[in-house]
């Protein structure tokens, strides 16, 4: 299991935990629930997408699958979610930063996450959602091709977590998505968003929230 410090509040409330591993904020301290919303599942169209199937490396404290899950059920829509996580937290941890958090998927989810660590996996449904976990570094792992309609980037950042922003994995990643999905990250690096032209997406940057002017959106035509 991953080594992470005490719960701390970001300025939305949101609650987050420093990693050990890797020196960084799970999450913005500016807002981490904003983040979730605006840099992933609204610039992605995933908040509009009648069955939305994301793709997200770093699941971390589970947050980015928790704003996906709440927008789906609020709309009727159905969800198929498949998350990387190399490093992952106890079950305990992320039931911290979630407290009051009672959808049963995430109920579920929590129950069966130190097994799954165990074994490398989780699978679980509820309804018309669904949540993949494997417990595996991404860039080693077999992603699936021309899948999904949404991806998250949300790794730790490059100059902490290099292996998730090479060109090659990068290039992977583009290749994941489906005609018309998008590729959203909060990082608005030159190198980055270089690797996503070269994988043959349109990739921008947009305006970013208190504490990061700008964040990477990547279209697939």
């Amino acid at each position: 299991m991953a080594e992470a410090s005490t719960v701390e509040r970001t300025s939305d409330g949101t609650l987050t935990l420093f990693s050990e591993r890797y020196g960084e904020w799970y999450s913005s301290m500016h807002g981490a629930g904003a983040q979730s919303r605006t840099v992933f599942l609204e610039a992605t169209g995933t908040h509009l997408h009648p069955f939305a199937q994301v793709l997200e490396i770093g699941f971390g404290l589970g947050l980015n699958f928790r704003t996906t899950l709440t927008s789906a059920e609020e709309r009727g829509a159905a969800l198929s979610y498949l998350a990387y996580e190399a490093f992952p937290l106890a079950a305990s941890a992320l039931a911290q930063v979630a407290a009051g958090e009672t959808h049963p998927l995430w109920t579920a989810l929590l129950g069966a996450w130190d097994a799954g660590t165990k074994v490398g996996q989780l699978h679980l449904q509820h309804g018309q959602y669904e949540v993949r976990v494997e417990f595996a570094d991404a860039s080693a792992a077999l992603l699936p091709r021309q899948w999904a309609s949404a991806i998250y980037l949300d790794g730790f950042s490059p100059a902490k977590n290099p292996e998730i922003w090479t060109p090659d994995f990068l290039a992977r990643l583009a290749d994941s998505l489906a005609a018309g999905g998008a590729l959203a990250t909060y990082s608005a690096a030159g190198a980055v968003r270089r690797s996503l032209l070269a994988a043959g997406l349109a990739a921008k940057r947009r305006r970013g929230l208190v504490g990061k002017r700008e964040f990477l959106v990547a279209h697939k035509p």
